[in-house]
């Protein structure tokens, strides 16, 4: 099930006021702030690490974010762009560690059982979930509405008209603010890759 809509100046205030709240430490806003981005942390956890080891990525995203929750500065950054940055450590942490404690089988079976579970688990290269990450920063910066039609449009595939009947938008409102935001997009996007 999809979420509801959200109003583009009450969400982004209530998301200010939670990050203020983070930053603060006020333990009631870790739960908030895990109920608000949790999902996201986890499904780019399981596209990098395999859905049996995001759970403990996920896990280990918000032990770190809370730890270092002094070093985070609400008025610089999104805090969902904050945890992707972290999500993105704590996978490459993740990786580098599966990587130098992979054991070599010694049974031909066990590689192809090996060799299964890889396929199966859909993992990205690096290359490829670096512009992934890349991509989630970006659309945490942008904020709502936006946010919420692109993600229903390319990572739920819904059409422009699903898009605008479960949010109560005239359709030529999405249509315009998917436009809008891919072009934000692509010149945020280019504009890292000149630095």
């Amino acid at each position: 099930m999809s979420e509801p809509a959200r109003g583009v100046r009450g969400d982004t205030d209530q998301e200010t006021v939670l990050a203020h709240d983070f930053a603060a430490g006020h333990s009631e806003a870790l739960a908030q702030v895990y109920q608000r981005w949790g999902g996201l942390v986890h499904g780019l956890a399981a596209k990098a690490v395999g859905r049996t080891d995001a759970d403990d990525v996920t896990q280990q995203v918000f032990v770190s974010a809370w730890q270092s929750r002094g070093s985070y500065a609400p008025d610089r950054s999104p805090l969902g762009a904050w945890l992707v940055g972290i999500t993105r450590h704590r996978i490459a942490d993740h990786l580098g560690t599966r990587h130098r404690t992979a054991e070599v089988p010694t049974d031909p079976s066990g590689v192809l059982g090996s060799l299964e579970h890889e396929h199966s688990a859909a993992h990205l290269s690096p290359e490829r979930m670096d512009a992934l990450i890349t991509l989630y920063e970006e659309l945490e910066r942008i904020g709502d509405p936006q946010r919420h039609i692109v993600l229903l449009a390319f990572f739920q595939d819904l059409t422009h008209q699903q898009i605008a009947e479960q949010l109560g938008l005239p359709l030529g409102t999405v249509k315009s603010h998917i436009a809008r935001t891919l072009r934000r997009l692509r010149d945020r996007l280019e504009g890292a890759d000149a630095r």
